[in-house]
């Protein structure tokens, strides 16, 4: 009898994939699965359309008189706010609405202009900022603020309640309030008591002014 019959060729042992392989690969799909969901909660409330815009109101005092002004490389949009009379140094930031309060702290260096030292040495960015949620996709920014906000993040506030006091941190020739009003992604024409500033763009200096309503309220 013949015996066994060989073709000379090595026999392939069975390969066993590793159940700590198998373990990894599910791991990573549920990390990039996470990942994606993590995406999708951010940027899918992003998508939806804004709210109405709000009744925001100057971010001063009520029925105080305050320059409104931009200038060539401000960006369009942005609104310095300078009082017309009086002491610049410490006067009150207010909320310009309702909302939540979301950054509160310094962004970029501080430098040194103060009331005691006003020529100091520049900071860069915004100094002491607040940025505030109103909801809806609509957020105000509040920059160079003298000194540390008098706010927190995930504070609550009410229109017209101080947020801060007008300085000159950050990146700042001069005391006064840098302030933004934005929708979503996109900077907007800041709008006060429901009309337009005026303030739309950055190509030629612009000097206004306009009468803070942010008055308390009536009961």
């Amino acid at each position: 009898m013949l015996g066994p019959v060989t073709t000379g060729r090595p026999t392939r042992a069975r390969s066993h994939r590793h159940p700590r392989s198998r373990a990894i690969r599910v791991l990573l799909a549920l990390v990039a699965a996470a990942a994606v969901l993590g995406v999708a909660v951010v940027a899918v409330p992003m998508l939806r359309p804004a709210g109405p815009r709000p009744l925001f109101q100057m971010p001063v005092t009520c029925g105080e008189t305050w320059q409104l002004s931009t200038y060539p490389g401000h960006d369009d949009y942005d609104v310095d706010f300078f009082p017309t009379e009086g002491e610049t140094w410490g006067r009150p930031v207010l909320a310009s609405y309702a909302g939540t309060v979301t950054v509160a702290g310094i962004n970029g260096s501080l430098g040194g202009r103060n009331p005691e030292n006003p020529d100091g040495p520049r900071g860069r960015g915004g100094g002491y900022w607040v940025k505030i949620d109103h909801g809806g996709k609509w957020e105000t920014q509040y920059l160079h603020m003298l000194e540390p906000p008098l706010v927190t993040v995930g504070q609550k506030v009410a229109q017209g309640d101080q947020i801060g006091r007008l300085g000159s941190t950050g990146n700042s020739g001069a005391p006064h309030l840098h302030y933004e009003q934005r929708r979503g992604w996109e900077k907007v024409e800041t709008h006060f008591d429901g009309a337009p500033s005026g303030i739309t763009t950055d190509e030629r200096e612009q000097i206004l002014r306009r009468v803070s309503n942010n008055c308390p309220a009536v009961s």
